[in-house]
């Protein structure tokens, strides 16, 4: 999808909706039963993060853009970080909602994020071409991030295994 002719507005603020896409590693244990998704079996040390380049600059981000008039919340989440970072998985709960200035900091956003246990990396997806993904610890993932909001929302998606 492209263009913002079907995108939601409040009050003249965007809202953008993502997640933060996860995978767990359990690098802390050499046991091969089967891993549970749930927080309470996993800790931070176990988790790895999804980032993506943004499109016009090298920064990394967690996937996310425009909720459409046609989605709940959670469809957009999911849709956008398919289309962005190229996976797809389960979502979670709610991480929160931030309100953010716009890239041209003239206008107002307000982002409400998601978790996503990956269960599926693409090899091809919509924007391959335009960005990159890194998979990352949680504390190297936090100083790679680089808007504040998105600090917040993986902050948020952290005391969750805490």
């Amino acid at each position: 999808r492209s263009g913002r002719r079907l995108q939601r507005y409040n009050e003249g603020i965007r809202l953008v909706v993502g997640c933060v896409p996860y995978r767990i590693t359990n690098n802390a244990s050499t046991s091969t039963s089967t891993s549970s998704s749930s927080s309470s079996s996993s800790s931070v040390e176990d988790l790895e993060v999804l980032l993506i380049s943004s499109q016009k600059s090298p920064k990394l981000m967690f996937p996310k853009g425009g909720w459409e008039l046609d989605e709940d919340i959670e469809l957009a989440a999911s849709r956008e970080t398919l289309e962005e970072a190229g996976v797809v998985g389960s979502i979670g709960g709610k991480l929160g909602e931030w309100t953010f200035k716009s890239k041209s900091q003239e206008k107002f956003h307000r982002g409400s994020m998601f978790s996503l246990l990956v269960t599926e990396e693409l090899d091809h997806w919509p924007e391959k071409i335009q960005r990159r993904r890194v998979w990352m610890g949680v504390n190297e993932a936090w100083e790679a991030c680089s808007d504040e909001w998105m600090k917040e929302a993986l902050d948020s998606f952290v005391k969750r295994f805490t």
